[in-house]
């Protein structure tokens, strides 16, 4: 009986929200597109509490979870000492501001939101509170002076040193894709507490600035460009603008490709002329390399699949590289940078490979994977911080190779061991969607092409590729050695082996 009462509680509360929805009709619908999204199947199963809150539950995701309900009491006390700053206005005005941005906020969210008008604007309201109290820790950071409600029942949680692991886990928890609320919620109520827009706009910045600055892995550039609050959709999202530089895809230009291996190919044979000795060599190897790959085709198909290739996305082969302890035997160095992602560079002349510094912590790994879950949803360009993560997965593989970026300067390691930070990268997920990446492809092409012109290592593949791992090769050898055995089996029976090789016999 009961079950059936839901049951139509359920069906008559969706029909009001959806004719509710379809009749009223929303200005701006056409430009709120949606922005917090679910964290893709593919991503969640590799590490699920990267993705899932442990502490808090912010937004309506994860609201119900039994396990994070504990946290009501402090979102209570938040919304009390808002309540406060408003003075002789009740909490009830700021939710009251929020019911008219109702439908504004349900577009925002990619899952369907089975919650009344009131429950929502509630949630919201009361979320925001939390949130933005814990958020003046970083204004003040920042040098903003702000009134604040001393709350000891909140001094295990709101750390304004940053030590405490409470702390910590509510970082992590905010910095989620699926525990995201959108910011103007959290702009219309310091609108309502300072009475000026621009006011919330300078306060909120200033959160939001030291918020990025005690999250993100990279050191943020001092001339940190300008980003308006209004261009950003939560907090995930403004953090994600501040590390990322905007790449444009590449545009869709065919180019003849044929000669681009040799001119890259004449870029690291040598400085000056090239000797006929090496070029000969150069040949032989071509010629050796082709024998098990089956008659070459004709120049004119080669040209017309590089036509048709030129501008897929690359595979995953196409973006593997040797580890650091590889590239670095071969005579590659490594220096860091103080610039973001677009700093990574590989020098041709100096063989250096510029990589951009990166702090690892506690909270790193969740902050690097909601970027790229957010990123795979959300990015309709080039996944600039994808790639670079799994550029930063390829080329280390143990933890020798993170020692060696850790003593170049470029791994600041505040972890327990090189270890984890080891299993860390080699933990990262692969890309939802494979893309191109023009300065990232540019230098694990460039990388790679040095590496594989190294003569040692193309003896060293040489003798994988078609002595030890080919079994025709094995089995002519053990042939030839046979033949020998019996060459001198049939010597030694006609001839007495023991007079020519002057080996003295006893009776």
């Amino acid at each position: 009986m009961s079950s059936n009462s839901n049951l139509s509680f359920d069906e008559h509360r969706w029909i009001i929200n959806i004719r509710r929805t379809l009749e009223e009709e929303l200005e701006n619908d056409a430009e709120i597109p949606v922005c917090i999204f679910n964290v893709p199947k593919a991503l969640m199963t590799s590490d699920p509490d990267s993705y899932t809150p442990q502490e808090v539950a912010i937004g309506p995701y994860h609201h119900w979870r039994p396990e994070l309900y504990e946290m009501e009491r402090y979102k209570l006390a938040a919304a009390k000492r808002t309540q406060k700053k408003i003075q002789s206005l009740k909490f009830q005005h700021i939710v009251d501001h929020l019911s008219k941005l109702e439908l504004k906020i349900r577009a925002c969210y990619h899952k369907f939101l089975d919650f009344s008008n009131e429950t929502l604007t509630w949630m919201m309201a009361i979320d925001a509170s939390f949130l933005l109290e814990f958020l003046e820790i970083y204004a003040i950071k920042e040098g903003i002076a702000i009134t604040r409600v001393s709350s000891r029942s909140m001094s295990h949680l709101v750390d304004y040193a940053g030590r405490k692991s409470a702390h910590n886990a509510i970082l992590r928890d905010m910095a989620m894709l699926e525990n995201q609320i959108p910011l103007f919620v959290l702009r219309k109520i310091l609108e309502v507490q300072l009475s000026s827009l621009e006011l919330a706009d300078d306060m909120l910045c200033s959160m939001l600035l030291g918020f990025c600055k005690e999250l993100s892995p990279f050191k943020l550039m001092q001339d940190i460009p300008k980003i308006h609050i209004s261009q950003c959709a939560h907090l995930l999202d403004y953090l994600y603008d501040m590390i990322v530089p905007k790449v444009e895809a590449p545009p869709e230009i065919i180019s003849e490709a044929d000669d681009q291996p040799e001119a890259m190919e004449g870029r690291y044979n040598s400085s000056g002329n090239s000797s006929h000795i090496r070029d000969l060599f150069s040949e032989i190897w071509k010629i050796i390399t082709r024998l098990n790959k089956g008659p070459i085709k004709k120049k004119s198909n080669r040209r017309m699949r590089t036509r048709i290739e030129v501008n897929r996305p690359p595979l995953v082969e196409e973006i593997t590289i040797p580890c650091v302890t590889e590239l670095s035997k071969s005579g590659v160095c490594f220096a860091p940078t103080t610039g973001n992602i677009l700093s990574i560079t590989f020098d041709v002349k100096a063989v250096t490979l510029y990589l951009p510094v990166i702090s690892l912590d506690v909270n790193t790994e969740v902050i690097l994977r909601n970027l790229v879950a957010f990123e795979a949803s959300n990015a309709s360009g080039p996944l600039v911080f994808t790639r670079y993560t799994e550029l930063m997965n390829g080329i280390i593989d143990t933890e020798e190779d993170v020692k060696f970026l850790r003593e170049k300067g470029i791994i600041l390691n505040r972890l327990k061991s090189d270890e984890e930070v080891a299993n860390l990268w080699n933990g990262m997920s692969k890309s939802i969607r494979l893309t191109k990446v023009p300065f990232l492809d540019k230098v694990i092409e460039d990388v790679n092409k040095y590496y594989n012109q190294r003569w040692t290592v193309k003896v060293g593949k040489f003798m994988k590729r078609y002595v030890f791992g080919s079994w025709q090769f094995l089995t002519l050898l053990a042939a030839i050695f046979l033949l020998l055995l019996m060459t001198l089996q049939a010597f030694c029976s006609v001839y007495r082996c023991s007079r020519v090789l002057h080996i003295n016999s006893t009776t």
